[in-house]
């Protein structure tokens, strides 16, 4: 018998990701998955890719969810606070949503809307002192998927003093995974196929998330949806503030991290790589022109942005490898 663990919102996209990633997961034994509408059908029949996997969907509830030894949240924002207020105090929880990411409550109510429900550990292990807190916590508020691509790239350089945490540009591309599974006009095939469209601009809800975790001041960002199901490009710019090679300050901050690839001179990240995997790729450089530092970062959405981050800090909570179950390798073609 392994570690019992449970998925609230098991029918999204993400939480589909979580049940396949708990599935393979050597220490891990999924006990409840819970849905809101799909409530009383089977896994496979939500998710076709885990047919094998034989769980019929509860309701998402406390009493559903509170035998587990840990619990995902994947569920739409705004939603986890009061669910994870009914867990039992020995119940570990792993929130995906954004409702206890930022420590400022006047950001929350002015990009959420609503009452800002606290605090949590931040999710994203690489950042320095984060992995020891995740370890020691048992409530963690998972990174969101703009957020960790754009802080990984961004981080370790104003850290270093090389970038201006005042003037930073982000253009950033999301599969059309990213918007969730529910039934949208503009999510179509036949509206998003052979088309690039901006959305949210200069009011994305991860901006300020992106600050707190990266320490930037002041970050413009261009959100697109990009004809493809899963993945984020982003390219980040920064106006830089001395001398120093943008791309040895990332292979210094990464050099021991397993999930995260700073790639060779001349290779550039692209999200096909990333697909299905836990990794994030970075490359950077100067602009000839301008000066500014360019560094562009590749993951999977579902993975490193939303699932496979998830399951990373499960396992540091539960003193487990904090590769278990995960994939540093894409899938391909």
């Amino acid at each position: 018998m392994g570690i019992r663990v449970a998925v609230a919102g098991a029918s999204g996209y993400a939480g589909g990701e979580l049940l396949r990633l708990i599935a393979g997961h050597p220490e891990l034994d999924l006990v409840a998955a819970t849905a809101h509408t799909q409530a009383g059908s089977p896994v496979a029949a939500v998710h076709p890719q885990l047919t094998g996997l034989d769980l019929v969907l509860g309701a998402t509830d406390a009493a559903t969810l509170s035998d587990a030894d840990l619990v995902f949240l994947a569920l739409p924002h705004g939603q986890s606070a009061a669910l994870a207020a009914q867990l039992p105090a020995g119940v570990k929880v792993v929130d995906l949503g954004a409702d206890f990411r930022l420590r400022d409550g006047d950001a929350w109510g002015r990009y959420y809307g609503g009452t800002h429900a606290g605090t949590w550990t931040y999710g994203l292990p690489e950042l320095p002192g984060h992995r020891a807190a995740i370890a020691a916590s048992d409530r963690v508020a998972n990174t969101g998927c703009y957020a960790a691509t754009i802080t990984l790239a961004l981080a370790p350089l104003i850290a270093a003093g090389l970038a201006d945490p005042a003037d930073v540009v982000v253009v950033a591309s999301s599969g059309t995974s990213g918007a969730g599974r529910s039934a949208k006009v503009n999510l179509l095939a036949s509206e998003v196929m052979g088309d690039l469209s901006p959305y949210k601009v200069g009011a994305h809800q991860h901006v300020p998330e992106i600050k707190q975790a990266s320490g930037a001041t002041s970050l413009s960002m261009t959100p697109v949806l990009a004809p493809m199901p899963r993945g984020i490009l982003a390219t980040v710019t920064a106006r830089p503030l001395g001398p120093g090679d943008p791309r040895e300050a990332l292979q210094n901050a990464y050099a021991e991290e397993p999930f995260v690839h700073v790639l060779p001179t001349g290779s550039w990240p692209h999200t096909a790589a990333t697909a299905g995997s836990n990794s994030c790729h970075l490359q950077a450089t100067l602009d000839v022109d301008s000066g500014r530092i360019v560094v562009v970062s590749a993951l999977d959405n579902l993975g490193k942005g939303a699932a496979g981050q998830a399951v990373q800090c499960a396992n540091l909570m539960l003193g487990l490898p904090e590769t278990a179950g995960l994939s540093v390798f894409g899938v391909a073609p």
